[in-house]
């Protein structure tokens, strides 16, 4: 069976021009290197960190605080991190790593993840 990175990486890498790079010890995922989304280990679990619109960080950390949370570093702009080592949704990781990419993505590749849902 996948662990948590494996799946989450898959779901990046099947995004439009994505590709991996590793950062500060960690798989980051980027288009034209711009990171939208990095797996994270640095407290002892495992989480992917995203780019969220605003105002949906303090709503997903307020209504599930034991799956989302305020990233150190990068919550201030916004971002949301998802613990993934706990049987996450895997639907809802991948709702959040598209829309973090479409976020990041130049508007032509934002467009092509949008049209094909």
């Amino acid at each position: 069976m996948e662990g948590p990175v494996e799946q989450l990486r898959s779901i990046c890498l099947k995004l439009p021009d994505a590709h991996e790079k590793e950062a500060w010890g960690d798989p980051t995922f980027r288009v034209k290197d711009k990171i939208f989304a990095m797996a994270k280990f640095g407290d002892g679990r495992t989480s992917v960190w995203c780019k969220a619109p605003e105002g949906s960080q303090a709503m997903l950390v307020e209504a599930d605080p034991n799956t989302f949370f305020v990233p150190p570093y990068v919550g201030a702009k916004g971002w949301v991190g998802m613990r993934l080592d706990s049987a996450p949704d895997w639907a809802d990781v991948e709702k959040l790593v598209r829309r973090s990419y479409m976020m990041i993505a130049p508007g032509r590749l934002a467009r092509l993840v949008e049209k094909n849902g």
